[in-house]
C-alpha cells in the first residue's frame, strides 16, 4: 500500500474504533420491533460516547485555542522550508570528490 504500517495500522483501528453507523442501526432495528434490548444497545452507544469523550481529552495539545495551533503549524512549516533549503544547499556543494576517495585495500 505504500503506507507507514505503524501508523496505517492505527488509522484502520481508530477507524474501526470509532464506526458509529452499526451501532446506531442496532439501536433503531430494536426500537422498529418494539424490542427490549434497546435499552442494552442505548448503553453500549452512552459507552462509546464516553470513551470517545476520553480519548478526545488525551489528545496532545486539546487545550491549545484553535490560533494557537495554527501558530505552531506555521512555525513547524517554516523550519520544513528552512531545512529542505539547507537540503537542497547542501546537496549541491561537492562535499567529497568521488575520484579521489580511495578503497580500502
Amino acid at each position: 500500500m505504500g503506507h507507514c504500517h505503524g501508523r496505517t495500522m492505527e488509522v484502520e483501528t481508530a477507524n474501526q474504533e470509532s464506526s458509529w453507523l452499526p451501532l446506531i442501526l442496532e439501536i433503531v432495528k430494536c426500537m422498529d420491533k418494539d424490542n427490549q434490548d434497546v435499552n442494552q444497545e442505548l448503553s453500549k452507544l452512552k459507552s462509546r460516547l464516553q470513551e470517545t469523550r476520553e480519548k478526545i481529552l488525551a489528545m496532545p495539545e486539546i487545550e491549545s485555542s484553535p490560533g494557537e495551533q495554527q501558530e505552531q503549524l506555521r512555525s513547524m512549516r517554516d523550519q520544513v522550508e528552512t531545512k529542505t533549503q539547507l537540503l537542497q544547499k547542501y546537496k549541491g556543494l561537492c562535499v567529497f570528490d568521488s575520484s579521489t576517495v580511495q578503497k580500502d585495500q
